[in-house]
């Protein structure tokens, strides 16, 4: 059933950024599924209802930031660019990932006029940035007022990058500083680059950031209309805000969905048949339902 706060299933919207990504990763030989393939419904809430931006003027300076801080998941930002109706992302774009000369490279990090705050590789340094974007955003607003300065940070992050030492200094800065304009989306699949994530951690998470004085938020991270209702929480409150968004890493692919292989393991044309079949998207590649588009 559709959610009423969304003009149609957020689940199809979640798909387009999911085939999308399939599509490109497949045809390129290379990229990391896991991200885009489990944050889709991350990206459809934060992008359909809560982030403020103007894709025809990307530069807008009172724009919320976005950053990507598990950045090899590059595709989940290029598919929601596409979507939301940025110019240097045609579809053309996308089919061309990883080729020569294509905006859409295995690994952006930092390009506004197209739409891409920064995206990180090392660990840890995309939350350091997004924390660092919502100190300025407060040092401006104060100097120049709320009807001037009024815009968010969100960042995506991932397991790696709480894991890293700059990740707590992050945390308790910010809590300290009570940065309100500034939300953690963490995407909770259990899962690193070397395997469960039982494999290195046991600490509770979510514990770290209520100590240093977060609002702290946990979640079905599949489920749009529930992300959504708890960005606005996040808006409401005064303090810094993690929502911790548990998802399947590699969700759509049979074969490698909450598996160590989805982060970045190759995707086959068998692949992309079998997800469709799973997911019920019955579109050819790089193909979106106009009113899954329009949405």
């Amino acid at each position: 059933m559709t959610d009423p706060a969304f003009a149609i299933d957020p689940d199809r919207m979640a798909h387009a950024i999911r085939f999308l990504a399939l599509d490109a990763i497949e045809r390129a030989g290379d990229g990391h599924p896991g991200v885009p393939l489990g944050c889709a419904d991350i990206g459809t809430a934060l992008y359909a209802h809560h982030l403020k931006f103007v894709p025809h003027d990307p530069h807008w300076f009172d724009r919320d930031r976005f950053v990507l801080s598990n950045g090899h998941g590059s595709m989940l930002l290029y598919a929601l660019l596409h979507l939301t109706g940025y110019a240097a992302f045609p579809i053309e774009a996308l089919r061309n990932f990883r080729c020569l000369g294509s905006p859409c490279a295995g690994h952006p990090e930092y390009d506004p006029a197209h739409g891409i705050e920064t995206t990180t590789g090392p660990l840890g340094q995309g939350i350091a940035n997004a924390a660092g974007m919502a100190v300025a955003e407060a040092m401006l607003r104060s100097w120049f007022g709320a009807d001037v300065i009024d815009h968010r940070t969100y960042a995506v992050v991932g397991d790696g990058c709480l894991q890293e030492g700059i990740g707590q200094e992050v945390i308790a800065l910010a809590g300290h500083l009570r940065l309100g304009r500034l939300t953690f989306l963490w995407d909770d699949n259990r899962i690193t680059d070397d395997g469960d994530l039982g494999i290195a951690q046991s600490e509770d998470v979510a514990a770290r950031f209520r100590i240093a004085g977060w609002h702290v938020q946990e979640v079905d991270g599949h489920d749009a209309a529930a992300i959504s209702a708890t960005l606005a929480a996040a808006k409401a409150d005064p303090r810094s805000s993690m929502i911790a968004c548990r998802t399947m890493i590699g969700r759509g692919i049979p074969r490698l969905q909450g598996q160590r292989g989805a982060h970045g393991g190759r995707v086959y044309a068998e692949d992309t048949t079998a997800a469709r079949a799973l997911l019920n998207w019955p579109h050819p590649p790089f193909a979106v339902p106009a009113d899954v588009m329009a949405a």
